[in-house]
């Protein structure tokens, strides 16, 4: 990880390309450059067939540094230092202070690359970004240029302060909806990185962004509010705002709010609700077992079945079967 100190004393962290991924970024952009000077070198040589052996040499050679130099150069002016082969490899060409590179920049990059890395196969670029602790050659050295990644792992983001405890609902009726979303970002990158500011130069910063908040909002700052913590507040505030919103949208929804503990990125951690036990319905009574005092159950109001032939509660006589009781 590389630090550079740009010219509002912000300490930029950039993380230089090393010599593998460079290596691979050449070979891809002089694979596509030599195909596309085969092509037209072809091209050419259809065309100009007429033509003298000097005349030959010299569209030869113009053919080389315009596709081979010229075009190289134009692509990272155009682009802002990706070229198609940095593009894939997630690299960059920047500044020593992180800006975007220009004209002058792609222009020294390409006529000293032309030297060691054309002419020499690469020795003398590979031989300078092993020796270079940031993976430097020699154009990156004369331009003044850097080769960074761009894409890296993300890492823990960085969290906005929280403002003081007696600032904390002060601002609750402040009307936030007028500020745009570039001021915010301007204060969320201004807080999380106050501490690299020079203090002088942080206090300043502080004053300017705090007027413009106030502006939007129609509401001066506190006379006894420090700037910086006059914008942690008001982002605390918008970040309450939107998480009650974003929570009552989803109780809405019929979702769940989130869970508990929830917070946005530096607001303090929001307690889930408490909901009430859930409701458990009484056990259903148990009838007592019967014992000898109690009294008999009343007879069901059934019909009783009608009688078979032969019962003797009706009156008929028992069928003869032959079978004779024991006295």
């Amino acid at each position: 990880m590389s630090e550079l100190v740009t010219g509002e004393a912000v300490a930029l962290e950039l993380r230089p390309a090393k010599l593998p991924s460079r290596a691979l970024a050449v070979l891809i952009d002089l694979a596509v450059a030599f195909a596309v000077y085969i092509a037209v070198t072809m091209a050419i040589v259809a065309a100009t067939a007429s033509l003298d052996d000097a005349a030959a040499a010299a569209v030869a050679v113009a053919t080389f540094l315009l596709v081979l130099v010229g075009v190289p150069i134009a692509v990272e002016t155009l682009s802002r230092g990706r070229s198609l082969g940095k593009l894939a490899c997630g690299l960059r060409v920047v500044r020593d202070d992180g800006g975007p590179i220009r004209f002058r920049h792609a222009l020294v990059r390409g006529a000293v690359g032309v030297v060691e890395i054309l002419m020499t196969f690469g020795v003398v670029a590979c031989i300078a970004s092993l020796v270079s602790a940031r993976g430097r050659r020699v154009g990156d050295v004369v331009a003044g240029t850097l080769v960074v990644r761009e894409r890296v792992p993300t890492g823990q983001a960085a969290f906005v302060p929280a403002p003081p405890p007696w600032l904390v609902g002060r601002f609750a009726q402040l009307d936030l909806s007028a500020v745009p979303e570039g001021l915010w970002l301007a204060v969320r990158q201004y807080l999380t990185r106050m501490g690299q500011l020079d203090p002088q130069v942080g206090q300043g910063m502080a004053g300017r962004l705090a007027a413009d908040v106030a502006a939007h909002t129609g509401a001066p700052v506190p006379t006894d509010v420090p700037p910086a913590a006059f914008l942690a507040a008001v982002v605390h505030e918008r970040q309450s705002r939107e998480a009650q919103r974003a929570y009552g949208a989803a109780q809405h929804a019929g979702g769940p709010g989130g869970p508990a503990g929830y917070s946005p990125a530096g607001a303090p951690a929001y307690a889930a609700p408490s909901y009430p036990a859930p409701y458990t319905p009484p056990a259903a009574p148990v009838a007592p077992a019967p014992d000898a005092f109690s009294k008999p159950p009343a007879p069901s109001s059934a019909p009783a079945p009608s009688s078979a032939p032969g019962d003797r509660d009706g009156g008929a006589e028992p069928p003869a079967t032959g079978f004779a009781p024991p006295a």
